[in-house]
């Protein structure tokens, strides 16, 4: 799979834009990172894959990827009910000296 088929959308989101902000520093047991930036990738990326992907697109330093599988919700218009796709989605937390500009 191509890195650049990897990653299909940033989410932004009231909640996603407050965790990019956040930056810890560092502690004698922890080591400091900077913000979370969440994504929608693809359904068959691996944390890896996804790590890869953020690190050759956006030039940074990934410390750690936490992934969800988003399962899609059943809609109904008119007389007929459908569901909407189901998809994943990748919180990628950045090393301290790290940012991403998605705005």
């Amino acid at each position: 799979m191509d890195v650049y088929h990897i990653i299909k959308r940033p989410l932004v989101t009231e909640k996603g834009t407050h965790q990019t902000t956040q930056s810890f520093p560092a502690t004698r047991s922890q080591p400091g990172r900077g913000g979370a930036y969440a994504f929608e990738v693809h359904p068959d990326a691996s944390k890896p894959m996804i790590k890869r992907a953020v690190e050759v697109i956006y030039n940074v330093k990934v410390a750690s990827v936490r992934t969800a599988n988003r399962r899609g919700k059943t809609r109904r218009v008119r007389y007929k009910v459908g569901k909407t796709r189901d998809w994943k989605k990748a919180v990628v937390v950045l090393s301290a000296d790290c940012h991403i500009d998605l705005f």
